[in-house]
C-alpha cells in the first residue's frame, strides 16, 4: 500500500528540498509569504491557493520537503501535532469503524482514540505488543492499525513488520506516530508503513519555538487528510511553517549529537546507584536494543530513568537541575527533563500509569545538544542532592 522513494541522501533533502526555484535573482532562502490569500480569477488560473487550505507557498514548500525526507509521495503541515493525529484518525475513518491501536501512546492520542472519538461513533481497541492480541482484535469494521516508535515515555520499541504484514493482508493502513525517533533514526515508510505523523514541534523545528504537526504518506490519504484539514481549520501559519523549514535545515546535523548525548547521558544512569531502571534502546539491558539496532539508524535523543525513591526522589532531583530545564516537549536544543505523571500522562491514574510502565519516580529526559559532560555533572549533582 505505501509508495515512497528518495532521491538524495536525508542531509541533502533536509537543506535543499522543495527549493526548486533557482532562476537568477530568486532568493537563497525563500521568503515568508505572509498573505491568506492570492490572486484568482477562475479555475483556469490553476489550483486556488487560501492559507487555510494549508497551500500557501511556505506551507507547500515544507509539506513536501518533509515528504522527500520521510520518503513518501505528498506531506501536509498542520497547526500541531494532534491536529495531525486528529485529521488522520478523522480522515481514514467515519461512524461505525473501529481502530486497532497499540496500548502504548502518547496520553493525549490514548484520550482522543479512547475518549473523543467513540463519541462519534469510532470504537479503538487497545492491544499490547504480542502479534496475537492485534490479530484478536481486529473486526469487519477495522479501518486502520494505530503505533508509535518509540512508545512515549517508556521508549519500548514495537516491532511493526508483522504489524504490516496483518494490515496488507486485511487491506488497512498502519498510521505511525514517529515523533520520538525523527526521519534520521527511522525509516517508517522503508519499512512499508502508510502514513507518518511527526510533531513537528519536536525534532522537526529543534528550537522550542513554535508548534507544529506533519503527516506524510500517499498523496490518496494526504489528499484525504488535507480534505478533513479545510474543514475543522487546523492550518499552519506561513511564518511557522518558515521557522520550521529553517529547523529542519539542520535536523541530520542536531540529531547526530542527541544521539551521542543521550548515549553517554545513559551510560551514566545506568552507573548510579540511585537510579532503578534506564531506558534508552542503545543500552544493551533495554529489553528492544536487537530490535532497535535491525530497524534504527540511531538510538535517539530520549532517555527515561526510575529512581528508586518513587515520586518524592524525582521530586527532588528536578528541583536540584541547574542545566536540565524542568518543562514538558523535547526535541529542542536545550535539555528538557519532565515527570509524565505530572505533564504527558497527567490524565491517567496511577494504577493504570504503572501499569504502562510509568510509576511514580519516572523521569523523562529530552537531552539536548549541550556538552554530555556539563550534564552530566548536572544530573550527578541533582541525584545527590
Amino acid at each position: 500500500m505505501a509508495k515512497h522513494k528518495r532521491e538524495a541522501h536525508l542531509a541533502t533533502i533536509s537543506v535543499h528540498g522543495g527549493h526548486e526555484d533557482r532562476v537568477p535573482g530568486a532568493p537563497v532562502v525563500p521568503p515568508i509569504i505572509q498573505s491568506s490569500t492570492f490572486h484568482w480569477a477562475t479555475p483556469d488560473d490553476g489550483e486556488l491557493l487560501y492559507s487555510r487550505f494549508g497551500n500557501n507557498p511556505n506551507q507547500n514548500l515544507v509539506g513536501a520537503k518533509v515528504a522527500a525526507i520521510e520518503g513518501t509521495e505528498a506531506g501536509v503541515v498542520l497547526g500541531s501535532g494532534m491536529a495531525a493525529v486528529a485529521m488522520t484518525l478523522l480522515a481514514l475513518t467515519k461512524a461505525g469503524d473501529h481502530i486497532v491501536a497499540a496500548s502504548g501512546l502518547y496520553g493525549a492520542t490514548h484520550a482522543l482514540l479512547g475518549q473523543e472519538l467513540p463519541r462519534r461513533g469510532i470504537e479503538t481497541t487497545f492491544v499490547d505488543p504480542d502479534m496475537g492480541d492485534w490479530e484478536k482484535a481486529m473486526l469487519p469494521e477495522t479501518r486502520l492499525l494505530y503505533i508509535e516508535i518509540p512508545v512515549n515515555p517508556t521508549l519500548r520499541i514495537l516491532d511493526p513488520r508483522p504489524i504490516i504484514a496483518l494490515a496488507k493482508e486485511k487491506d488497512v493502513p498502519v498510521v505511525c506516530d514517529a515523533t520520538f525517533s525523527s526521519p534520521v533514526n527511522f525509516r517508517a515508510a522503508d519499512l512499508g508503513i502508510d502514513v507518518v505523523i511527526q510533531s513537528a514541534t519536536k525534532y522537526l523545528g529543534g528550537h522550542s519555538d513554535i508548534i507544529a504537526g506533519v503527516v506524510t504518506g500517499t498523496s490518496e490519504v494526504i489528499d484525504e487528510v488535507t480534505k478533513m484539514s479545510r474543514l475543522y481549520g487546523p492550518s499552519l501559519d506561513p511564518h511557522v511553517a518558515w521557522l520550521l523549514d529553517r529547523g529542519i535545515r539542520t535536523l541530520d546535523v542536531r540529531m547526530k549529537r542527541h544521539n551521542e548525548n543521550a548515549m553517554a547521558v545513559a551510560r551514566f544512569f545506568e552507573s548510579r546507584s540511585e537510579v532503578e531502571r534506564v531506558l534508552y534502546p542503545g543500552l544493551e539491558s533495554h529489553p528492544d536494543h536487537e530490535l532497535a539496532q535491525e530497524i534504527m539508524s540511531g538510538f535517539g535523543g530520549m532517555v527515561s530513568i526510575v529512581l528508586k525513591g518513587g515520586g518524592e526522589a524525582a521530586d527532588d532531583f528536578m528541583k536540584h537541575l541547574q542545566l536540565g530545564m524542568c518543562a514538558p516537549s523535547l526535541g529542542g536544543v536545550e535539555t528538557l527533563v519532565s515527570q509524565p505523571r505530572y505533564t504527558s500522562h497527567a490524565s491517567l491514574t496511577p494504577d493504570v500509569r504503572k501499569a504502562h510502565g510509568i510509576p511514580d519516580g519516572f523521569v523523562r529526559l529530552s537531552i539536548g545538544l549541550e556538552a554530555a559532560a556539563d550534564l552530566i555533572a548536572d544530573f550527578e549533582q541533582a541525584l545527590s542532592g
